[in-house]
């Protein structure tokens, strides 16, 4: 079939939509962009100007690797089950459809069950070329870079091996027409050609120009430090990350600032891994989640007949990071008096348990965290300006994700790839519709938030499919439950509080039964059901053991009464 009658036949046409009002192009869930032919002009002069010819074109042909890779995906998509030939045509009629070029494909010699591959192709009133004529006239060597790239990666989805097309005839040196021909990887030998499709070409011209900058200097290469569990490159997040690295190997206090949910734990034990202490122990505890008149016990330790029900001995949090690094999140949270003697901890590295006068020689690391304004704590009295000078020496401010959304695809797709196993799922992609809706979110719940939207995205998604629009359930459109299945769909929060209300039910009740839920939902995984409820795996221990004595004092009272 021609181009035109392959997109007519496939209604490919329909798939393309123009949404101006929301500034979009879809070409069915891949977003698009209609740009005038001179811009991509001036990106290959800029390349050209600024690198070694060699490298402009790499970068080009990645880009039309890019490109084909994305279109072969669509093709498979919408119309896999069809004729595998006639479905594989699709790409040249895309690639019309995109403006490009118009190719024929001449000689193709295909063997599904083989693996084996060649073909050529014909183009036709190539950009590249065009390009090129207008603005430099005739050149010896091919010049549609994008284009070979295009039908590299095209061919490569599809045919699910690696193939790498050749410009061998090219209008802008004289030929009649442009000729690409398509052979696998392994049959071009040891062609320099290959080099082309190589990654990073600049990173690697950089790293080599660093290199010799600091041989000369006298500087050793400084090594780019793994990145771990961490994941970002905007720039909001390196600036964080690079003064989070520079105090790793040193013995600082350090101060982790930011909104409820941006990550502050993961960004301590990360602290804590790359230290000189990652072969002894992280001990993390969240100052919030304790009451108050228990919290010393918890971080000091307790001496045996201390307080009623303090049965035997046992250390603090204090000694069981000893050597290592102890994480205190939510440090606004620690009363005065729990505030004095952790600062005698910091100054002197000695302790003494609840109920004791022993002194304990400790050795720890301290990384507190907070999201309160402790300045503004310290001038209502309820933080000591001794402690925070102490405990701010190295402060790192950690941005909220709406200051750095351009990581939100990243994120997203780490997190799928952590959900997918836990629900036995294979999720194949997040399509751009659905990306755009988490980039077009505000996400006051920061990091947490993302991946519990994810993890319902997740849930919400076919097995071996695609997570779509639909599935992504944010706070901007959470009343849109018509979107979801029955059983996913929910009565607004309004009705929810309303019928509380007339109920009578005590608040500390209603927590119990959200608990249970919550339980009952992840069939007693706890770590499930505070990722449910939004609080830590501590927490929600802590709550249950307190429902549980709950429960037992009231069927004791009672059994007393039927006697």
């Amino acid at each position: 079939m021609q181009n035109q009658e392959l997109l007519e036949h496939f209604k490919i046409h329909e798939k393309l939509r123009f949404e101006s009002d929301d500034g979009q192009i879809w070409l069915d869930k891949n977003r698009m962009l209609l740009f005038h032919s001179q811009v991509l002009e001036e990106i290959r002069k800029s390349l050209f100007d600024s690198l070694d010819p060699k490298q402009a074109q790499s970068i080009l042909v990645r880009m039309g690797f890019t490109a084909g890779q994305q279109d072969a995906e669509l093709a498979l998509k919408l119309y896999g089950t069809d004729d595998n030939y006639d479905v594989f045509d699709i790409g040249p009629a895309l690639h019309g459809l995109e403006g490009f070029v118009k190719s024929t494909i001449t000689e193709s010699e295909v063997d599904w069950e083989k693996g084996s591959f060649y073909g050529k192709v014909h183009c036709l009133n190539s950009i590249e070329a065009a390009i090129q004529l207008e603005t430099s006239g005739r050149t010896h060597d091919p010049v549609c870079w994008i284009l070979v790239g295009y039908a590299s990666g095209y061919s490569s989805m599809f045919f699910k091996r690696y193939i790498v097309f050749k410009e061998v005839e090219c209008v802008a040196k004289g030929d009649s027409k442009c000729v690409l021909v398509g052979k696998p990887v392994e049959a071009w030998g040891d062609d320099d050609y290959i080099d082309y499709f190589k990654q990073d070409p600049v990173k690697q011209q950089f790293r080599s120009i660093e290199s010799e900058l600091n041989s000369l200097r006298g500087a050793p290469s400084a090594k780019q430090p793994e990145q771990g569990e961490l994941i970002g490159q905007s720039p909001e997040f390196v600036k964080a990350f690079t003064l989070l690295n520079q105090a790793a190997n040193s013995p600082i206090n350090v101060l982790l600032l930011g909104e409820t949910g941006v990550g502050k734990e993961l960004f301590a034990r990360w602290l804590h891994q790359n230290s000189g202490r990652s072969d002894k122990a992280f001990i993390a505890i969240n100052c919030g989640a304790i009451p108050n008149d228990l919290i010393e016990a918890e971080l000091f330790g307790v001496k045996s007949g201390a307080y009623t029900g303090a049965n035997a001995s046992r250390p603090g949090r204090f000694e069981s990071a000893n050597g290592g690094t102890l994480f205190l999140d939510e440090l606004g949270e620690l009363s005065l008096s729990a505030q004095v003697k952790l600062l005698r901890v910091l100054q002197s590295g000695e302790l003494e348990r609840l109920g004791d006068n022993k002194t304990i020689k400790v050795d720890v690391r301290l990384i507190a965290a907070t999201n309160m304004n402790l300045h503004e704590a310290i001038d209502q009295g309820r933080f000591r300006s001794d402690l925070y000078y102490r405990i701010a020496t190295y402060p790192v401010e950690i941005p909220p994700l709406r200051s750095r959304k351009s990581d939100i695809p990243l994120l997203a797709r780490s997190m799928v790839g952590k959900y997918a196993p836990l629900y036995s799922k294979s999720i194949e992609a997040i399509s751009e519709s659905a990306l755009q809706a988490l980039m077009d979110y505000d996400w006051p719940g920061n990091i947490r938030e993302l991946q519990n939207i994810i993890e319902r995205a997740v849930l919400l998604a076919p097995d071996h499919g695609t997570i779509e629009r639909q599935h992504v359930v944010t706070g901007s459109n959470s009343q849109r439950t018509e979107a979801l299945p029955t059983e996913y769909q929910v009565s607004p929060a309004g009705d929810i509080y309303e019928h509380l209300l007339e109920e009578n039910l005590p608040l500390k009740e209603f927590e119990g039964r959200l608990i249970k839920a919550a339980m009952e939902k992840t069939k007693g995984n706890m770590t499930q059901a505070a990722r449910l409820l939004g609080i830590s795996r501590r927490q929600i221990t802590y709550k249950i053991k307190c429902l549980e004595e709950q429960s037992s004092t009231q069927k004791n009272s009672d059994s007393e009464r039927l006697k």
